[in-house]
C-alpha cells in the first residue's frame, strides 16, 4: 500500500508542476495590460511604467514564474493587482464560503444518490426503477442556474424560509451560515445526485450479473443479502471516481450558482479578477482549485486500493 501511495503521490506532484506551468503561460499571454487597464486609456506612459515596475510586471516571464512558485511554495501568493492585499488572504476569505458549500452539496448528493441507485438496481424494470431513472433524467436535463431560480422564488420570496441571497460569515453561528448555504447547495446538489444515481444503478446491475454475486446466492443469501454485503462494495469504484470529479466540479464550478445567491466564493472572486485583469489572483485561484481536483484524484486513487486489493499487488 505504502508503494502504490508514493508512486501516486510523484505522479501528483508532476501533475502539479506541469499545471503550473500552463496556468501562468494561459494567463500570460491574454491580452491586456493590467496597469493600464487599473490606470485607465488616459493614463500617461511614465505613469503606467512605474506600475508595472511596482507590480513586478516588468520582470522577465521566467522571473515572474519562479517568483509565484517560489511565493506559492512558502505559502505567499503575491498581492492583489486590484485590491493591495495579500491574495493569500482573500482566497482564505472565500474558500471558507466555497469549500462548505462544496462539501455540503456533494453529501447531499450522495445521501439521496446511494440509496436511489440501490433502490433502481434491486428493482430493475419495475415502477419504482423506472420512477428513480425519470427522475434522473429530468435532474439531468435542468439546468441549475434555473433550478437555482426557482428556489429563490418558492423558498426564498414566496414562503420565505430562506432568504434570497448572501453570506452572513460564520461568525453569526454554524447554523446560520449552515442555513445561507442550503439553497446553493440544493441547487448543486441535486443534478449531481441524478448523475450519481445512474452510476451507482449501473455500476451494481454490472456487479449483479457476476458470478461471484451467483455464488453468494447459492450458498443461500437471499437477493437483497448478497447485494448489500458483496454488491455495493464491489460497485464503489466507479461510483468513487464520480464523487471525486464532483467534489472538484462543485469546488471549481459553482460560479453562475454563486453569482445568483450572491456568494462571495471563490468562483465569484475568479470572475472579479478576470474582469479587473487581476493576475495575480487568477493565477493563484485556478492553480489552488487544479490542486484540489488533483489532490482529489490522488485520494480517490487510494480509496480505489483500500475497496479493491488487486491494485495494491499490481503498484
Amino acid at each position: 500500500m505504502l508503494r502504490y501511495a508514493l508512486k501516486r503521490l510523484l505522479s501528483l506532484i508532476l501533475s502539479l508542476a506541469v499545471a503550473s506551468l500552463v496556468i501562468f503561460l494561459v494567463v500570460e499571454v491574454a491580452p491586456g495590460d493590467p496597469a493600464s487597464f487599473m490606470l485607465g486609456v488616459n493614463a500617461q506612459a511614465d505613469t503606467v511604467a512605474a506600475l508595472r515596475a511596482e507590480l513586478g510586471l516588468d520582470q522577465s516571464k521566467a522571473a515572474r514564474y519562479l517568483s509565484w512558485v517560489a511565493g506559492m511554495l512558502g505559502g505567499d501568493f503575491g498581492t492583489s493587482y486590484t485590491y493591495r492585499t495579500p491574495v493569500a488572504g482573500m482566497i482564505a476569505d472565500r474558500l471558507w464560503v466555497s469549500l462548505p458549500l462544496a462539501l455540503f452539496a456533494l453529501t447531499l448528493s450522495t445521501l439521496i444518490a446511494f440509496p436511489a441507485g440501490i433502490y433502481a438496481a434491486a428493482r430493475r424494470g419495475k415502477p419504482g426503477d423506472m420512477a428513480v431513472m425519470g427522475a434522473t433524467q429530468l435532474g439531468v436535463a435542468v439546468p441549475n442556474f434555473w433550478f437555482a431560480m426557482m428556489l429563490v422564488l418558492i423558498f426564498a420570496i414566496n414562503l420565505r424560509w430562506f432568504g434570497a441571497g448572501g453570506f452572513p460569515g460564520w461568525e453569526a453561528g454554524i447554523w446560520a451560515g449552515l442555513h445561507a448555504l442550503t439553497l446553493p447547495a440544493i441547487a448543486l446538489a441535486l443534478p449531481q445526485a441524478a448523475i450519481l444515481t445512474r452510476v451507482m444503478r449501473s455500476a451494481l446491475l454490472d456487479i449483479l450479473g457476476e458470478d461471484f454475486m451467483r455464488t453468494a446466492r447459492a450458498k443461500g443469501l437471499t437477493r437483497r443479502q448478497a447485494l448489500w454485503r458483496h454488491g455495493v462494495r464491489n460497485a464503489l469504484i466507479p461510483v468513487l471516481t464520480i464523487i471525486g470529479l464532483q467534489f472538484s466540479f462543485l469546488l471549481a464550478g459553482a460560479i453562475i450558482i454563486e453569482q445568483v445567491f450572491y456568494l462571495p466564493g471563490l468562483g465569484r472572486l475568479v470572475f472579479q479578477a478576470i474582469s479587473a485583469r487581476d493576475l495575480i489572483v487568477v493565477e493563484s485561484v485556478v492553480m489552488l482549485l487544479v490542486f484540489a481536483v488533483i489532490t482529489v484524484n490522488f485520494l480517490v486513487d487510494l480509496a480505489y486500493a483500500l475497496v479493491d486489493p488487486r491494485l495494491r499487488s499490481r503498484a
